[in-house]
């Protein structure tokens, strides 16, 4: 079965709606999303969208908190252009039909660790929710928009599923579209476009605790390596310093995200005896950036051999505390914990990868016809730690420049002059060794968190690259010999992320950012991007 649109659009979070959104001006669209429409990592950002908005604050102080925050490694030009672009694009999403939390007919700021002032335009402690909700509304008006749910992406299409060109250089390799498997019809869909662009979201189901729904594994991260694009500084993975403590060990949910402006709001750490912390590690306590804050979490529950630290806020005004985290508080009451009158149990969690596919400032990967949007790319703001809130900002200020790009250039593009061949299965026979798959996840997902978590060792990611390499071989067998299903294919997408994570951290001989190592615990005064290409020919 074959479909075919200017522009394939993989990910239905925020850069991928916005983007479809913009695009459908100029050009016929297909977006795939391999679950639902409203599922994304999008839809569960509590925080909100930094942008300079408030007349105290400036582009350069927003831009010196970035910066600050990346560890010396930012691209200062692409963080001054996100930045620059904040204001507009809020503007944007407020005429899309986003309703952002208002104070007195003007937006409410929150402040968010590592950010000097407030700034963070929010719809209460459910914003991704709300973008979410008013993108999708619009998707939903425009008729040159084909919105495929439960469509699981399994490859990029490029001379490699070629006969002829399968051996072309890698650095001279064309993206004409992808292979989707239909989870509800068990059917394989060809689709050719003129460009594909990856909003495909990050990889915290690699790891035991994250705030990442299930669907996060790495799926357009994975594909875009087999096919070849550069990938690089995978090693600086984001741990949320506070997800609401649950044993979650051998399970695919995700961590309860308790929300960055709970600190900002005035949310004090503290030890189980009810001891403050922060002061012995940051003169900026709660507000420091996320990496220091989740060192000192995981140092204070290693030395005290504790599973969680506590976050109150029951100093705080009772009616305030709801009014600002209504979400928050009513999520923990069905925890029975009251935030009002109790402190919230807490743990770290993988959040965010500040790696990804690397773009250039319209979103253009190293692969001609395919662009990375969203957290699935490296564009170079946020260096080796993601100052609060630039996530979703980064995510529409690209969307937006992919668009405009597009809008100047789709004209010039044509689908692929090659006749590209359907899915074959043949010869390969139906699963009946499941249990193969989620033992494998299971396995992967606790040493991930083991030797590559917050704090790392050369022993440690050696450990893990060793056992990585192993699941790797298992995978790709099973895989050759069977036919695919969506638990197939997102394990194979986790163990192909987990390799490039431990292998950018093992090339990093550093500890800088969110990469912390206790073999080289000082930071190198020359700050390098880790880039890596998978440059192997598949047959």
């Amino acid at each position: 079965m074959e479909l075919k649109a200017d522009v394939l659009i993989i990910g239905s979070g925020i850069a991928g709606l916005f983007a479809a959104i913009k695009i459908s001006e100029f050009a016929d669209v297909i977006l795939v999303t391999k679950k639902e429409k409203n599922e994304s990592n999008t839809n569960y950002a509590q925080g909100g969208i930094a942008a300079v908005i408030s007349g105290d604050d400036s582009f350069e102080k927003h831009i010196t908190d970035t910066l600050v925050a990346g560890a010396g490694l930012c691209n200062e030009e692409s963080v001054r252009g996100l930045v620059s672009d904040g204001p507009a694009c809020i503007n944007e999403l407020i005429n899309m039909g986003t309703r952002f939390t208002l104070e007195a007919d003007r937006l409410h700021l929150l402040r968010e660790g590592g950010h000097s002032k407030n700034r963070i335009v929010h719809a209460r402690d459910l914003t991704g929710k709300e973008v979410e909700r008013a993108l999708i509304d619009r998707v939903n008006s425009i008729p040159n928009i084909l919105l495929l749910e439960n469509c699981f992406a399994i490859d990029l299409i490029t001379e490699h599923n070629l006969q002829k060109y399968k051996h072309s250089p890698i650095n001279s390799r064309h993206c004409w579209g992808a292979y989707v498997h239909n989870s509800l019809t068990n059917q394989v869909k060809k689709i050719i476009s003129k460009v594909t662009i990856l909003a495909t979201g990050g990889v915290g189901q690699v790891y035991l605790h994250t705030t990442n729904p299930a669907i996060a594994t790495g799926d357009g991260l994975a594909m875009a390596y087999r096919a070849g694009a550069k990938v690089g500084n995978l090693e600086f993975i984001q741990f949320h310093p506070t997800a609401l403590y649950q044993d979650l060990t051998g399970s695919s949910k995700h961590s309860f995200l308790i929300s960055e402006a709970v600190r900002g709001f005035g949310g004090i750490l503290k030890n189980n005896n009810g001891e403050e912390f922060m002061n012995k590690y940051d003169q900026r306590r709660e507000l420091a950036p996320r990496d220091i804050v989740a060192r000192a979490i995981d140092n204070e529950l290693k030395k005290r051999g504790d599973d969680f630290v506590l976050l109150d806020v029951t100093h705080k005004s009772a009616d305030q505390i709801i009014e600002h985290f209504p979400n928050i508080y009513n999520h923990c009451l069905t925890q029975n914990i009251d935030i009002t009158r109790q402190p919230i149990p807490v743990v770290p969690a993988a959040h965010y990868v500040c790696g990804g596919i690397v773009v250039d400032n319209n979103g253009r990967t190293s692969l001609d016809g395919l662009l990375a949007i969203g957290e699935v790319a490296l564009t170079g703001v946020h260096g080796a730690n993601r100052l609060a809130s630039n996530s979703l900002l980064e995510a529409v200020v690209y969307a937006r420049r992919a668009a405009e790009y597009l809008r100047g250039s789709i004209g010039e593009r044509i689908y692929s002059k090659y006749e590209i061949p359907d899915w074959d299965d043949k010869g390969t026979l139906t699963a009946d060794e499941k249990i193969l798959i989620t033992h494998s996840q299971k396995e992967l997902k606790q040493l991930m968190w083991d030797y590559v978590g917050i704090v790392r060792s050369d022993l440690r990611l050696l450990f893990a690259s060793r056992r990585v390499h192993n699941l790797f071989t298992e995978v790709e067998e099973f895989y050759k010999k069977t036919k695919i299903f969506d638990s197939l294919l997102e394990l194979r997408n986790l163990v192909t992320c987990s390799y490039l994570i431990i292998k950018c951290a093992q090339l990093r001989k550093e500890s800088r950012g969110l990469h912390y190592t206790i073999d080289y615990p000082v930071q190198n005064e020359t700050a390098k991007d880790i880039i890596i290409q998978n440059t192997y020919q598949r047959s």
